[in-house]
Formats: C-alpha cells, sequence, structure tokens
C-alpha cells in the first residue's frame, strides 16, 4: 500500500542544513494501523507529510513514495492534487476552517474534488453521524471542545472515502479523557472500512491501543521497527522496550471509549 525507499528531508536553518529525515525505507501494508513513534524532534510529522508530498523529499534517484501502487513523486501536479484526495489527513492542530459550520468544514474537501451538492450534503451527514457529532452539524469550531474539533477533522479526512489515513499527533491537543474516544473512533474506521492509518504520536499509550505494528524514530531514521503481537521480538530502543512493558502488562484505556458507530 505504502512504500518508502531511501526518503530524506533537508532544511535550511540559521545554523545551516537539517536533516530531518535521514534515509528512511518503510514498507506500510494496505489494512494497516502503524505507529511512528520517537521523541519530539526525531523527524516523524516530517516523514508522515512527505507520503502526500506536503513536503517534497530531498531529490535522489534512489528516492521512491508509493501509494496504492502510484509513484508520488513523478506526477504531475494535477495528478497529484488528484491522488491527494485518497488521502486522508488529520493534522495535530485540527486546522478547520473557523468562518464555516462543522458541515461546511467536512463539505470543504467534497468541494475541492467537485462533487454535486446532493452527493456532498449526504456524504457530510453520514461523515458527522460516523463520529458522532450530527448534532453540531450547524455549530461553529469556536462553540466545540478540542476532542470535538479532531472529530471533525477526522470527519473531514474521509468524506473524500480515502484509502489512507495520516494521522499527526491526533491526540496531543486534545485532554486524556477525550483521547480514548479519538483512538477509538480511529480504530472503528480502519475495521469497518479497512483504510490503512499512519499514526504518528509520542504518546506509547496511543500505540499499544490501536496499532499493528510500529517504527521507532530518533534524530531522522528508522531505528527499530516490528510488530506489536509478536511475542518474540527483543526491543532494541528505550522507547520499544518501554512500549512493549506496557503491552505486556496490559496497559489501555480504550475499550470503554469505543462508540458504536
Amino acid at each position: 500500500m505504502i512504500s518508502l525507499l531511501h526518503v530524506s528531508k533537508t532544511f535550511a536553518t540559521q545554523d545551516g542544513p537539517l536533516r530531518a529525515v535521514d534515509n528512511v525505507s518503510l514498507q506500510i501494508d494496505e489494512g494497516d494501523i502503524y505507529g511512528i513513534i520517537g521523541f519530539s524532534g526525531a523527524g516523524k510529522s516530517t516523514l508522515l507529510r512527505t507520503i502526500n508530498l506536503l513536503e517534497a523529499p530531498d531529490p535522489s534517484p534512489q528516492t521512491s513514495i508509493v501509494v496504492g501502487g502510484f509513484e508520488m513523486t513523478k506526477l504531475a501536479k494535477a495528478e497529484l492534487n488528484r491522488m491527494r484526495h485518497s488521502i486522508g489527513f488529520v493534522f495535530q492542530h485540527f486546522n478547520l476552517l473557523n468562518n464555516r459550520t462543522v458541515s461546511e468544514n467536512v463539505a470543504f474537501p467534497l468541494e475541492i474534488a467537485g462533487k454535486p451538492k446532493a452527493e456532498r450534503t449526504a456524504r457530510v451527514r453520514e461523515c458527522l453521524e460516523i463520529v458522532g457529532l450530527i448534532d453540531k452539524a450547524n455549530s461553529y469550531p469556536a462553540k466545540l471542545s478540542g476532542g470535538q474539533k479532531q472529530r471533525v477533522a477526522i470527519a473531514r479526512a474521509i468524506a473524500n472515502n480515502p484509502k489512507v489515513l495520516l494521522c499527526d499527533e491526533p491526540t496531543s491537543s486534545v485532554d486524556p479523557q477525550m483521547t480514548g474516544t479519538i483512538l477509538a473512533f480511529l480504530r472503528q474506521i480502519n475495521e469497518r472500512f479497512g483504510f490503512t492509518i499512519v499514526l504518528v504520536t509520542h504518546e506509547m499509550a496511543a500505540v499499544n491501543a490501536i496499532c499493528n505494528k510500529v517504527a521507532v524514530m530518533e534524530a531522522g531514521r528508522i531505528v527499530e521497527r516490528f510488530a506489536l503481537g509478536d511475542v518474540t521480538n527483543q526491543p532494541q530502543s528505550g522507547i520499544a522496550r518501554h512500549l512493549l512493558r506496557d503491552r505486556a502488562v496490559g496497559v489501555t484505556y480504550l475499550d470503554e471509549f469505543i462508540p458504536n458507530i
């Protein structure tokens, strides 16, 4: 589904070039909920943004970014924009349009895709029902809690029926009580619709709650990757040891938050 080969990203800074992502290769299978975990500054979010080319990787003949069989780096601008319709993105800080209602925010990507009004209206309602916010359809973002805003952002991200959902720290801007609800919606969306989800986070409990595979990033590199269900795995990094220790003792808080969708 998603194949990254030799992906790097360098930023120019006042102190010279900064290699945020350093020669990363990663394979994510269809239907995975794949966690990318690491401390702040590890390069997780930058790597995520290269998948749909919100961040263009450093040019190199070795670099390849394939999503659903399409080489993203080879697409013309119009083709890339069409391809992005099949890749939803959930941002850390919601990125809602404050002058639009909840319904209008969810409808926005459908408008960009040129969907007719009747189809937009039906799909907006369906997406808001999925995230349990149909009663907030005519509210503005300023009237919503952080958790509600993120649920609107999820509804917007799935409006175009994407094959892939990229989530950049989706629970870091909501309170701990709402974290389980957000993760439960993501897991049920994966199970119900088969979306492939890539989850960037520094919260190990989030990875334990919903991910089936995980990669650990440090200083722009993938230092370890494994399946969470592999009991034979011997973690090498401190992050992985902590993650698997929590899993071994049954640390989870998700089940009580699972909505009926």
